[in-house]
């Protein structure tokens, strides 16, 4: 018998998959990672170009191990030797057939916002590679896109700041100072309101607690 989170889950993401298809996307529920992975790996046929960018939701369900394990061409930015290296791994990402990533928050009537340090996150999102995966744990959902942008800002950015051991106001204290520091991780800020082409991006929401 389903738990009242399980339900709750269940009808908040019938609410926002049909909300995301009303703005293009393609998207879909899975209840637990491990479903998410295979439908993942569903949508991206054998001999694919694939990347990503430095979520961790894609990492912890096991997704970037499975592409690995999988018939695709990789372009894994972990494995660069240097920074110029995966410079130029970030670029050859551009041009993928599918680029993964997750979102930082995602609003109830499906809109996504994403900030970045470098930019290749954001760029992959809004144009270049044929296809965009997006893994988001229910826990990044919000009720608007003001919300969306705040907890991108405030939770999301200053986790990640010192993920990357950044040297930013945020990494010290755990908020946010709005700062312009030469580590500064809010450097892009992307509200991806609408897909275009239409099923360029494909969203799997998935029923547990994903990422920052």
């Amino acid at each position: 018998m389903a738990t009242p989170k399980e339900i709750r889950n269940t009808l908040l993401a019938k609410h926002l998959v049909e909300n995301l298809k009303k703005r293009h996307f393609e998207a879909h529920y899975c209840p637990t990672a491990t479903e998410a992975v295979e439908k993942a790996l569903s949508l991206i046929p054998a001999k694919s170009s694939v990347s990503w960018g430095g979520s961790m939701s894609i990492r912890d369900i096991g997704l970037t191990k499975a592409v690995h394990a999988g018939d695709y061409e990789v372009i894994d930015r972990d494995l660069a030797k240097d920074p110029e290296e995966m410079t130029e791994m970030h670029r050859k990402g551009l041009l993928t057939d599918f680029f993964l990533m997750s979102t930082n928050a995602i609003s109830e009537d499906g809109v996504l916002v994403n900030v970045d340090g470098t930019g290749n996150r954001v760029a992959s999102l809004s144009f270049g590679p044929k296809n965009v995966i997006i893994i988001c744990g229910l826990n990044k959902v919000v009720k608007d896109t003001a919300a969306a942008v705040k907890r991108a800002k405030e939770y999301a950015a200053p986790i990640n700041s010192m993920r990357f051991m950044g040297k930013t106001p945020c990494s010290a204290t755990g908020t946010c100072h709005n700062c312009i520091s030469p580590e500064c991780i809010c450097n892009q800020i992307l509200i991806t309101r609408v897909c275009r082409p239409a099923g360029r991006i494909k969203v799997i929401l998935v029923g547990e607690d994903l990422g920052y």
